[in-house]
């Protein structure tokens, strides 16, 4: 679970698209705080802390802390916009969180020990379905990332998410089905020749009837 921070923040009277473009011009970012049955909270954050807090990784699965004039407020960034060209934060959507909050994330996926799978040592290709698993989450233990073992994977296995060992109180979100994160492809060279193979054991069966 990634360390959390904290961010100063200053109350907003004033919203709208005007007082944001102001805001902007003197370093600063827009956004709200919403959630845990309260009005919304429009604050004003560093442009410069912000900045460095979204493009650092992790952002989105890190509880922060928000000290809005002495006020302080536990949250969870949810969303926020950049601006199309520069990549600049334009504004940020925050969550009130508590310990006993329960919290919807996207936890990044890591495979592990691709040295030890014969699939991959046979030319096989990882292919990721998911880069990501959505996922229910305490908002107090929400882990980095899940690793995936690779171990003894062959090639053609499909790794589905009832494979994945979880770390504790985290459940996916999709549970209707068993969804597939990734697969071993067999290289388009490698694919030629076992065809070929097929073919031809089939040829030598159908000469021999």
């Amino acid at each position: 679970m990634s360390e959390q921070y904290e961010l100063k923040a200053e109350a907003r009277e004033r919203v709208g698209k005007g007082s944001a473009r102001e805001l902007r011009r003197n370093g600063k970012v827009p956004a709200v705080i919403y959630g845990d049955k309260q009005p919304p909270l429009s604050i004003a954050l560093s442009y410069k802390e912000i900045y460095y807090k979204i493009h650092g990784g992790g952002f989105k699965t890190t509880v922060a802390t928000i000290d809005v004039d002495g006020k302080k407020i536990q949250v969870l960034p949810k969303d926020y916009q950049l601006d199309p060209v520069r990549d600049f934060p334009m504004h940020v959507d925050f969550l009130r969180v508590s310990e006993k909050s329960v919290v919807q994330v996207n936890i990044p996926v890591h495979f592990i020990n691709e040295e030890a799978a014969p699939g991959i040592k046979r030319g096989g290709v990882l292919n990721i379905v998911r880069h990501d698993i959505e996922a229910n989450v305490p908002a107090n233990a929400i882990p980095d990332f899940i690793e995936i073992d690779l171990t003894g994977h062959q090639l053609g296995d499909s790794i589905h998410i009832s494979a994945v060992k979880l770390p504790q109180g985290v459940t996916p979100v999709i549970q209707d089905r068993d969804f597939t994160i990734a697969t071993i492809a067999a290289p388009a060279g490698l694919k030629s020749e076992e065809e070929a193979a097929t073919e031809e054991a089939a040829t030598e069966e159908k000469e021999g009837e």
